[in-house]
């Protein structure tokens, strides 16, 4: 799918639109600024500088451009026919103080939230934006991660080990696409390659990517709001295998040791697939043969009838939910999607539960024994990364759903065209094209795939509602 933007033009539309994104803050019960506590230890926290020195490797960031709080650094090299992949994840277990403030605080949180109006971060800013990011030209303790591979992309062995490392390069996605493209990858160059066979790797397992195109509500220069929509660039996919790789590997860690917390997702019922094949079909783009994963992978992303496809391929990928066990294995670990049993523990600045997973694996790694702090609280994890994930969630859509209303303000009473994604009773899921929105409608006797023309009859900034009619 192209990139699209569409604006909120600057009106007494746009004002409604703030105070509205406001008042969804508060009726979210969304955390607002950290206590003085929070950030007195925050200020003061650090971290014992490593023994293990890793300075020399070159290791470098890639990010959304203008991100701040910066999870992992990679440095890939060949090594004989294979390669070696060294993943470092910024340090959290050795800033946070178990049961102190900053603790206590991002128990509440859970994740960062990513508002239209500002980002709601899970650490003080001095932390996730600074002291604990793998910023460049700095020296930061790391929990760093070497995988061997071998030519067919296949993990050979693996550890884990605290080190101190300096970020060579903050890469962006877009302009290291751009890079990779003209063949100056730079600190880069492998990631196709290595991304590649992972993928493989993937498809091997049974694995399934959705792959959705992004839908993100920005704030312009203007200080007017927009939806973004774009498709993932290869470089994103690439980088994406690399911490799924991390999180199998954590994942084994876990298991062996016979505790920890994993990422899980059931395979999709028979009545889910029927249902996907029913819709494949309406679409003119049927599921005939292979698995699903295998048929997500090979459709046309430049075919139009493709984003109606993976938003109808959403209910395959749903009931994910975490794991804990302490004392035996867990006996059905398989996340369905990755094809693997998987853990999160890349991304400690900006989700909870990621710091119990690095912590664990650290332990495992290095012969000593799991914290108590962590074994007392593993249990605690499921429903806090539940509670935030749902306020997550709700924001997200909330705020999306406002944003549409504005955007289509200006044509209450006027006609647009729509294509029909998914039939929904007697309404459908259908999609304008410009300005770009999503919703529900009534679309008489039309099938997925169709276009429709609607008419805008009202919409409310405030709820986020919209009315359309055929």
């Amino acid at each position: 799918m192209p990139q699209r933007r569409s604006h909120v033009a600057p009106s007494a539309a746009q004002t409604e639109l703030a105070a509205a994104l406001s008042a969804l803050r508060e009726a979210l019960d969304t955390p607002s600024a950290f206590p003085a506590d929070v950030l007195a230890e925050a200020e003061a926290a650090s971290a014992t500088t490593p023994e293990l020195d890793l300075t020399d490797i070159p290791f470098a960031t890639l990010d959304p451009a203008g991100a701040r709080d910066l999870d992992q650094a990679f440095h890939l090299e060949r090594d004989g026919d294979g390669y070696r992949v060294r993943y470092a994840i910024a340090d959290v277990p050795g800033f946070v103080t178990p049961g102190g403030a900053v603790d206590a605080e991002a128990r509440r949180r859970g994740q960062t939230l990513y508002a239209a109006d500002g980002t709601i971060p899970l650490h003080p800013p001095v932390l996730s934006e600074d002291h604990v990011s793998l910023l460049p030209d700095v020296d930061r303790p790391a929990l760093v991660w070497t995988f061997a591979l071998d030519a067919a992309g296949t993990v050979t062995d693996f550890r884990l080990e605290r080190a101190l490392i300096r970020s060579r390069a903050q890469l962006d996605y877009a302009s290291t696409q751009e890079a990779l493209d003209r063949g100056d990858g730079g600190h880069a160059a492998l990631l196709p390659e290595i991304g590649a066979l992972r993928l493989e790797q993937e498809r091997g397992r049974g694995g399934a990517s959705l792959n959705v195109p992004d839908e993100e509500v920005v704030r312009t220069e203007d200080g007017s709001y927009a939806i973004e929509r774009r498709s993932p660039l290869p470089v994103e996919e690439w980088n994406a295998q690399l911490s799924l790789m991390t999180g199998m590997a954590a994942a084994t860690l876990m298991i062996d040791a016979g505790v920890g917390i994993l990422r899980t997702m059931p395979e999709p019922d028979e009545a889910a697939f029927a249902a996907f094949r029913h819709q494949t079909d309406a679409l003119g783009r049927p599921w005939t043969d292979g698995t699903y994963g295998e048929y997500l992978r090979g459709l046309d992303r430049s075919d139009p009838m493709t984003l109606p496809v993976l938003e109808a391929a959403a209910s395959l990928f749903r009931g994910a939910g975490y794991l804990v066990f302490d004392g035996e294995r867990p006996a059905d670990a398989v996340q369905a999607a990755i094809g693997a049993p998987y853990a999160h523990a890349t991304a400690p600045l900006r989700r909870l539960v990621d710091r119990w997973v690095l912590a664990i694996c650290l332990a495992v790694s290095t012969g000593q024994p799991v914290p108590e702090w962590v074994r007392s609280s593993l249990g605690d994890l499921p429903a806090l990364m539940q509670d935030s994930g749902r306020r997550a969630s709700q924001l997200d859509a909330d705020t999306v759903n406002r944003v549409e209303a504005a955007l289509l303000t200006p044509l209450v009473g006027q006609t647009v065209e729509a294509t029909v994604i998914e039939l929904r009773g007697e309404r459908a899921a259908v999609q304008i094209g410009d300005p770009a929105v999503t919703t529900i409608a009534p679309v008489g006797l039309a099938r997925p795939g169709d276009v429709v023309r609607l008419r805008v009859v009202r919409v409310d900034i405030a709820t986020g509602e919209i009315e359309l009619a055929v």
